[in-house]
């Protein structure tokens, strides 16, 4: 086999599992009204909770974020407040949510 036919079967290949990995784009509005709804009395509005023993969402790598909310939601990750949150959100919430915050500026503060 050539080269080049190797090459275009990989190609082939790859670009089928593109096209069958389902692609969602998040809904930042619906994740801002879900995050004030939910999140929003104890990590803030915007991410940047006030609260030192909350912490600050703004800014957090999306996927991060989506991961720590499946593993409350599936008990994976324990912390009872979190979980009843995180139950009440759906698949398409959880990534609005994260995108939402991600979205966001984190706001730093020195203590210096």
């Amino acid at each position: 086999m050539t080269t080049i036919r190797r090459h275009l079967m990989a190609l082939a290949a790859a670009s089928a599992l593109v096209a069958t990995a389902p692609v969602q784009a998040a809904n930042l509005e619906a994740g801002q009204a879900k995050a004030k709804a939910v999140c929003a009395a104890c990590h803030g509005v915007d991410g940047n909770s006030a609260l030192p023993d909350y912490p600050k969402l703004a800014g957090q790598h999306r996927d991060y974020l989506e991961k720590a909310l499946r593993d409350y939601k599936s008990g994976a990750r324990k912390n009872p407040v979190m979980a009843a949150n995180a139950a009440a959100l759906s698949q398409e919430d959880i990534a609005n949510v994260a995108a939402w915050f991600n979205a966001q500026s984190a706001a730093v503060r020195s203590r210096y």
